[in-house]
């Protein structure tokens, strides 16, 4: 069956209304590109609401790749699809440049949210239309933004980014399902890169692949991301992989940040036992030390909390947060001063 797809030659430049470039720096004089206020996001059936994410606070700062873990359920995909618009917030807003971008927002704003914020899905073959070849795949963005100038120009930026993510020209007629699970996945980072966004939310975009693709494709994203100054949203369950991609970490437990820390940090020094949980589960290459190693296994109610005294979200050292009630942040900021010594 042929495709009854066609393009427009004669289109204008893409609009660039604006309404989201008016960057501001934050208090600590950092760029942040999005920033999550009080957000919880929820499902009802019925009258009755499911909490997935709760008070969320999150700022994302301008060209740095975030990652956010957790193990499945945790909520970190809801936040990711939340930022696309795909799911709805129940409660607080999400800023985009200072710009609300969360709720009911006008068309204009709706349709520049789309154009600058793109999502890298988990699931190659079911995020890929079927139906349709891979050139009007890569070519959709180019399409709804009228960002090319003919037939002509179109193609050679089609065939340029398929370059780009290591696939030739020549796949451009075929359809996803003649291309191998890494193939399908590069499929999807060109069309969400085609368009040049400026935040990619990346949905555990490697889970489906096997482990001698998924270098490339980690490469692949920063790669992107060191040309442009991309800022990048990087979800997965995966600890060591989002270490050797992430500048920051954000660990999600039960819809909630229980940790926050750069990247280097988080591994010197966990706080949380359900990051230290995380981190004994990743897998050691030396035989010989992963045959003693031992598993720590997280127990929500080890934690004594009461009315009160809640947990909040502390910052224990400069740039290092962590989730606990008074009694705990002094216990976790006296664990930083004995490894300091």
């Amino acid at each position: 069956m042929k495709n009854s797809f066609k393009f427009k030659s004669n289109v204008q430049h893409a609009e660039n209304h604006g309404l989201l470039n008016n960057v501001q720096p934050n208090e600590d004089g950092k760029n942040v590109v999005v920033s999550f206020k009080n957000v919880s996001i929820g499902y009802k059936r019925g009258n009755v609401e499911r909490v997935i994410v709760e008070d969320l606070n999150l700022d994302i700062v301008r060209g740095e790749i975030f990652g956010l873990v957790g193990e499945s359920g945790s909520g970190k995909t809801t936040v990711g699809r939340s930022l696309v618009r795909v799911t709805k917030v129940s409660k607080g807003e999400i800023l985009y440049n200072g710009v609300r971008i969360s709720g009911k927002i006008s068309r204009q704003l709706s349709r520049e949210v789309k154009k600058k914020i793109q999502m890298i899905f988990q699931d190659p073959s079911a995020s890929l239309n079927d139906r349709a070849n891979v050139d009007y795949i890569v070519s959709e963005g180019l399409r709804a933004f009228h960002l090319y100038e003919g037939e002509s120009d179109r193609l050679e930026k089609v065939e340029e980014m398929m370059r780009r993510v290591g696939l030739r020209p020549e796949h451009l007629k075929r359809y996803p399902h003649e291309f191998s699970g890494g193939q399908r996945q590069r499929i999807g980072i060109a069309r969400s890169m085609i368009i040049k966004p400026e935040f990619i939310v990346a949905d555990e975009p490697i889970s489906a692949l096997d482990v001698s693709i998924r270098a490339q494709v980690l490469n692949l994203i920063k790669e992107f991301q060191n040309e442009s100054a991309l800022t990048v949203m990087f979800i997965a369950h995966d600890l060591s992989v989002v270490k050797y991609i992430s500048d920051r970490i954000g660990v999600i437990y039960n819809g909630k940040i229980v940790e926050l820390a750069t990247a280097e940090r988080l591994f010197e020094m966990p706080l949380h036992p359900y990051t230290k949980s995380l981190l004994s589960a990743v897998p050691i290459p030396d035989p010989r030390v992963e045959k003693y190693k031992k598993v720590i296994v997280y127990n929500p109610h080890m934690h004594q909390y009461t009315h009160d005294d809640e947990p909040q979200l502390y910052e224990a050292e400069p740039g290092h947060f962590v989730r606990a009630n008074s009694s705990e942040l002094a216990q976790y900021q006296e664990i930083i001063r004995k490894g300091e010594k």
